[in-house]
């Protein structure tokens, strides 16, 4: 029922688009997070009726959070990408009430994680 796609390995400067298709979990809030060797799962960046409420500040002007509603599909258009973005990058589902943040702790549903790579 979520399922992330759309990593690989990019070049420092590069950009990726992930997709997340999200269907039937009556989602209130989508989002993003990462997972870097060695460190904790945080959040990259949530969308909430069509609107972004969060980015981190890692991300910000850089990363766009979108969605389809027709396709229940969130998108993370990331550009500009460097070293420090590689990650495993999950995205997330936080069924009704909304939270007020964009925790890991918020969400109830995961998918699989894809890989995004950031080497020369």
């Amino acid at each position: 029922q979520l399922q992330a796609y759309g990593g690989g390995l990019v070049q420092p400067g590069g950009s990726l688009r992930l997709s997340c298709a999200a269907s039937g979990l009556d989602a209130s809030v989508i989002g993003w997070f990462r997972q870097a060797p060695g460190k904790e799962r945080e959040g990259v960046s949530c969308i909430r009726n069509m609107h972004a409420i969060y980015y981190a500040d890692s991300t910000k002007g850089r990363f766009t959070i979108s969605i389809d509603s027709a396709k229940n599909t969130v998108y993370l258009q990331m550009s500009s990408l460097t070293y420090e973005d590689t990650a495993v990058y999950y995205c997330a589902v936080r069924r009704w009430p909304p939270p007020g943040s964009c925790l890991k702790s918020d969400m109830d549903y995961w998918g699989k994680g894809t890989q995004v790579t950031v080497s020369s």
